[in-house]
Formats: C-alpha cells, sequence, structure tokens
C-alpha cells in the first residue's frame, strides 16, 4: 500500500477512535443503567401542565401494599431482573442472584462491584405514588407499579444513596450528579402521567424548573 495511503488511513482511524472516546466521556461509564428512556423535556413540560395539583396524604400507607419483588421470570424476580439489566458482565447462581458484576450508579456516579451495594430506587417511591392517588388504586395495580420494567420506574443506584432519598419528591431530593437531573425530572413526570398520580405545588414548582433547563 502507497505510504500515502496508508498513512490516511491511520489518521482516519485515530480520528475515530477519538470520536468513540469523546462519546465514551460525554455518555459515562459502559455500565450505565439502563432505564428506560423517559420521554423528551417539551413531552414533560406537556405532560407535566396536564396533571392534577392536590395535597398529599399518607394516611393508611403501608409497603406491603404494593407486593414487590414479584416473579418476572423462571426464578428471576424484579430485583434481579433490574440488576442484570443495569450491570454489566453479571453472573447470576441458578437462583437468578448476582455473583459478580459492575453496576455504575446514575444519582452519585459511583461503580459498585458486589450486588449487596446496590439497591433498586422506585424512582416515583411507593409511599409518594400513595399520596398522590394510589392510595384509590387495586392491589394489582399497585403491583404493576411497583414492578414497572417498561416505564422509566426502576433504576439500581448506590444502596445508602437510595436510603437518603427516602419517600422525597423532586422538591425535597435530586440526585447529586447534575448530569442526570434532566433524566430524572423526565422519568418522574412520565411515570406520574402514565398512572394519572397528580403533583403538589412544591412538587410542581420544581419539576417546572428543572425542566426549563433541560
Amino acid at each position: 500500500m502507497p505510504k500515502f495511503y496508508a498513512r490516511r488511513r491511520l489518521g482516519i482511524v485515530a480520528a475515530l477512535t477519538g470520536l468513540i472516546a469523546s462519546a465514551g466521556a460525554l455518555n459515562g461509564p459502559s455500565a450505565s443503567a439502563a432505564l428506560p428512556t423517559p420521554v423528551s423535556a417539551s413531552t414533560a413540560r406537556t405532560y407535566l401542565a396536564s396533571l392534577t395539583v392536590s395535597t398529599e396524604s399518607r394516611t393508611g400507607y403501608n409497603r406491603d401494599l404494593f407486593p414487590h419483588w414479584i416473579t418476572i421470570s423462571g426464578t428471576c424476580n424484579t430485583r434481579e431482573t433490574v440488576l442484570k439489566r443495569d450491570g454489566t458482565n453479571v453472573v447470576t447462581d441458578s437462583a437468578c442472584a448476582s455473583t459478580s458484576g459492575s453496576w455504575y450508579s446514575p444519582f452519585d456516579g459511583a461503580t459498585w462491584s458486589a450486588a449487596s451495594d446496590v439497591d433498586i430506587d422506585h424512582l416515583v417511591p411507593l409511599a409518594e405514588a400513595w399520596d398522590s392517588g394510589a392510595g384509590s388504586w387495586t392491589t394489582s395495580r399497585r403491583q404493576s407499579f411497583a414492578n414497572d420494567l417498561t416505564r422509566p420506574q426502576l433504576l439500581a443506584v448506590t444502596d445508602n444513596v437510595n436510603q437518603s432519598k427516602g419517600d422525597k419528591d423532586p422538591a425535597e431530593w435530586m440526585p447529586s450528579r447534575t448530569a442526570y437531573r434532566c433524566t430524572y425530572v423526565r422519568a418522574w413526570v412520565q411515570v406520574k402521567y402514565y398512572y394519572g398520580l397528580s403533583v403538589d405545588s412544591a412538587e410542581k414548582s420544581a419539576l417546572q424548573g428543572y425542566l426549563a433547563s433541560c
């Protein structure tokens, strides 16, 4: 091959390598969580405008009223299914428990190599759902909500970060990793819209503010 073409080919390869590296830097680690892609910011703004604004009530709430984790396939329940979906190089045993792998938490940017360090976050918490309408649902619908793998509702994250979030809404808590906040609020609004849940006034104001910068 003539030297000119060889040098040109090497230059193209180098350029492509640089582009791939840049894409990786923008998108984060390859072990990033595989949350179903939320609606666009513009769609989320439209959805949010249509949500009922109401005060919240936790009267009668009990986490057991939202059956989870249910069997999804074979021996795998919802938690184990999300761990496999969101992890990299995940190995499971005959009971579907993860024995090795890597999990990147988009809330805080941490990566974990033990499934015990990872919680499955209900992006819209169960208690928050109860407060905003799920108290009137059937148990079957609450079970569907608590195990929803289709909407952007379940996500593998650092356990103590999930615990610090608790049942807080976006007026009270947001991921410390600011690059993920737009995804978070888009997902939050999509889930609330799909399930016909209300928002309180502080929650709506916070969501409007975050979506305005998406």
